[in-house]
């Protein structure tokens, strides 16, 4: 795996990494040191607001899928 604290910004992949394991509360202490070293916030602001957008739309749509199956 990549060397987190490098002295360059976080790569897209990476930011998306540390979202994830930010909603799993599991983010190890060399990523969170490379993201608030490195990381511009608007950056994950902004990827963090898009995973919250996508995982509310799958679980409302895990919830009507469920409401058609069970309304037959």
């Amino acid at each position: 795996m990549d060397d987190p604290v490098q002295g360059k910004p976080p790569t897209l992949w990476q930011m998306l990494q540390s979202i994830l394991a930010a909603a799993f509360g599991v983010q190890s202490g060399k990523n969170r040191a490379r993201d608030f070293t490195y990381g511009k916030a608007s950056n994950f602001i902004a990827l963090g607001t898009v995973f919250t957008l996508i995982f509310i739309l799958v679980l409302v749509g895990l919830v009507q899928l469920a409401m058609h199956l069970t309304a037959r």
